[in-house]
């Protein structure tokens, strides 16, 4: 069994969107409306018959009418401040002149020692950096040079050493030859 239409109005700028629906929810869909309108009392149940026929005659569609005429609705606006007229006077010089608004106060310019003293810390880190890479490169050089020196004072305790070695063995295997043949 279908539900019975009801009809639901909301405001819509200098109108009022009517819509025939079988629930808020459906009426707030048709409006294409993401929040409770209704719970916001911004949505109403339409009960008048005069301001039921048309939306009950095309369910689901969105009708708008007019608050009241133009000249209603320009007549319902606040009423605006005259400006002040750029026609000179005959006013006496002290006659009270309007008050300007004061201008606001610019902002100060944001304080840059912070970040001033952390590009100092910054610059003597690298600054020590440096000195502590050079430090190094050095030390790693003369270590390099004293390697070199102790590298080639092995090689020529090593090759003389070797030829005493050399030298022994071949005065052995000659003695041991002549102990053979004497034999």
């Amino acid at each position: 069994m279908a539900r019975a239409l009801k009809v639901y109005r909301t405001a819509a700028g200098f109108h009022d969107a009517y819509v025939a629906a079988s629930s808020q929810k459906a009426a707030l869909e048709a409006w294409g409306s993401d929040h409770d309108l209704f719970a916001r009392g911004i949505a109403e149940l339409v009960t008048d018959p005069a301001l039921t026929a048309e939306p009950l005659a095309s369910p689901g569609t969105v009708i708008k009418r007019s608050r009241g005429s133009a000249a209603e609705q320009i007549a319902s606006l606040p009423a605006r401040k005259p400006r002040a007229a750029a026609v000179e006077t005959a006013e006496p010089a002290s006659a009270e002149k309007p008050v300007k608004p004061k201008p606001k106060p610019k902002p100060p310019k944001p304080d840059r020692s912070a970040v001033e003293a952390a590009e100092e810390a910054l610059e003597a880190l690298r600054r020590d950096h440096d000195k502590a890479q050079r430090a190094l490169a050095k030390r790693e050089a003369d270590l390099a040079r004293e390697r070199r020196a102790v590298e080639r004072k092995q090689d020529a305790a090593l090759r003389e050493t070797q030829a005493e070695v050399d030298a022994a063995r071949d005065a052995y295997d000659a003695k041991l030859r002549a102990w053979r043949a004497a034999r």
